[in-house]
């Protein structure tokens, strides 16, 4: 069960901080550790010469003048010492562990459903193709009323009681009641909770004739087996030349970023090395087995893209391989390990930096103990215009490197692509950022269509994206809509962005009646990246004046 994702609007530099602080948080490589000793033997059983932190716990533990609880104690003063370090060690409470290890691992138990709360309602947007929900003979569109006999609608229900109602051990069964729009009476369902996998390829599909398109939202430990899938998918459709989307995308396993580089790259090629204080220079280097090494490539980068995304940025453009579209990506170059505690609890310790091929590191500078400036570092771009020129990047002439074609790139603060795309500013005005901000449009088209399902009669989202027209009552509808949802009327007399409104409406209309393959078709159809990317790979690109188009 996967919760709809809440439209994010890309003219909003300081949400998107936030949102990349949860993303980075994840790390780029997490190596399980078990570990068998108390918290405070971490400090106290290492052979230092002096404890002074172990005899200060203790101390304070002894002789406070009240109470303490010592887990409490512990977890604040580990998490203070590792929020000290750099902005991506960090601590994990036991209770948080679980929920932040699941979107890395693939995979979580459940029924199997992608939702949304709509007027106190559960709606399904999606049963999970081959999950159990699926299996059962949920569709889309229909409304969780009941679980287990008790009433779910009308009672105020959060995200978080979704999540606790609906996800359980696997094999366990839950009885669900549904409302369908095709009828009035409640249809009950036993479901078996199975382990339902969290996609983090999150579409695939040919772009015209030559074209495929793969957009990757995280690199977890099943992104690589997805990548495969997709890419000999798309190949079987007559795919000659591919665009990978990683925008947005906060990173994940190293491990996957490596063997998706590797199905671009000749044997011998560098794909990345690391290396600390304690850790040995460790290179990766292309196999010469990928499926993909010598067609046309293109990699979409924004400001959101960081740690893995930029391991693979970096390794096509170190080595010539394709070009790279976009914006300067984030700058995360550091590499954390994961060592697991006895009560459940985790921390994640930095413990080596990446280098791309050309020896660069494109770890953006940060202050120590300064987490709220690195991350809002990203905000910055926006108000210094670097977001909307290339210009106005900065580059640093001491951190020249050269790719294998003897091209310049620069170390010390994320990947410039080589063709620069800005911000379009111009599309958006406020009333339609508060829309998408305020998940109005989607919710609006949910309901849209389960009135007119049985009108919307279209073969597959290419005849949708290619015959419907979002009209002008449509949009009065979605005004008046909005209207009900305490949107401002003054704001709706502003015509700014509304091509934008258009495309996004029509988008989300084509994911309720197909899937996110047809979002990502109708909204790449209109998007300047994409055709920037398509038009550089149609005319056989070269990387003169490149960042300058």
């Amino acid at each position: 069960m996967e919760n709809k994702p809440k439209p994010q609007n890309p003219f909003l530099p300081l949400f998107f901080a936030l949102v990349l602080v949860i993303g980075i948080f994840l790390g780029i490589r997490l190596a399980q550790k078990s570990q068998q000793n108390k918290i405070l033997e971490i400090f106290s059983n290492r052979n230092f010469s002096n404890n002074k932190l172990d005899e200060v716990m203790n101390y304070v533990l002894r002789e406070y003048v009240d109470t303490l609880n010592q887990d409490s104690l512990t977890d604040e003063t580990i998490e203070a010492l590792l929020n000290s370090l750099d902005p991506h060690s960090a601590y994990i409470p036991a209770s948080n562990l679980e929920a932040t290890n699941e979107p890395l691992n693939g995979n979580f138990e459940g029924i199997g459903i992608e939702f949304n709360i709509l007027h106190d309602t559960i709606y399904v947007v999606t049963a999970i193709p081959g999950g159990p929900s699926e299996k059962a003979g949920i569709r889309s569109g229909d409304k969780i009323i009941i679980v287990e006999g008790k009433k779910v609608a009308g009672i105020g229900i959060t995200n978080d009681m979704v999540f606790k109602t609906l996800k359980g051990k696997e094999g366990s069964i839950v009885n669900i009641g549904i409302l369908r729009f095709t009828t009035k009476q409640i249809e009950y369902f036993k479901i078996t909770r199975e382990k339902i996998p969290i996609h983090s390829v999150d579409a695939s599909y040919m772009m015209d004739s030559l074209t495929g398109y793969i957009k990757i939202s995280r690199f977890a430990s099943n992104t690589y087996h997805e990548f495969k899938e997709s890419l000999a998918k798309l190949e079987l459709q007559g795919m000659k030349q591919i665009i990978i989307d990683l925008r947005g995308n906060p990173g994940g396993f190293l491990d996957a970023a490596i063997s998706i580089s590797d199905e671009f790259l000749t044997q011998g090629k560098k794909i990345v090395y690391t290396q600390g204080k304690n850790r040995p220079r460790r290179v990766s280097i292309a196999s010469g087995k990928g499926s993909f090494e010598t067609q046309p490539l293109a990699i979409l980068i924004d400001e959101n893209s960081a740690s893995a995304s930029e391991i693979v940025a970096g390794a096509i453009q170190d080595n010539d391989r394709g070009i790279i579209v976009g914006r300067r990506s984030f700058g995360k170059g550091l590499v954390q390990e994961q060592t697991e505690f006895k009560d459940g609890s985790a921390m994640r310790l930095t413990i080596a930096r990446y280098y791309t091929p050309s020896g660069r590191s494109i770890q953006k500078p940060y202050e120590k103990g300064e987490k709220i400036e690195y991350y809002h570092e990203e905000s910055s771009r926006y108000t210094s215009g670097e977001l909307v020129d290339a210009d106005s990047i900065k580059t640093n002439k001491k951190l020249e490197y050269k790719t294998l074609s003897g091209r310049i790139v620069y170390g010390g603060g994320g990947i410039i692509p080589d063709y620069f795309v800005p911000i379009d500013t111009s599309r958006v005005g406020y009333y339609v950022a508060e829309l998408m901000y305020k998940n109005i449009i989607n919710d609006f088209a949910l309901e849209y269509v389960n009135k007119n399902r049985n009108n919307l009669k279209f073969h597959n989202a290419f005849d949708f994206n290619k015959n419907y027209q979002v009209s002008e009552a449509l949009l009065h509808e979605l005004n008046s809509y909005a209207l009900k949802n305490k949107i401002q009327s003054k704001a709706a007399n502003s015509t700014k962005g509304m091509d934008l409104l258009n495309t996004q409406l029509k988008a989300y209309i084509a994911k309720t009646l197909f899937n996110q393959d047809a979002w990502y078709l109708v909204k790449n159809s209109q998007d300047e990246l994409c055709k920037v990317a398509l038009h550089k790979l149609r005319n056989k690109p070269l990387f003169e004046n490149r960042s300058k188009d």
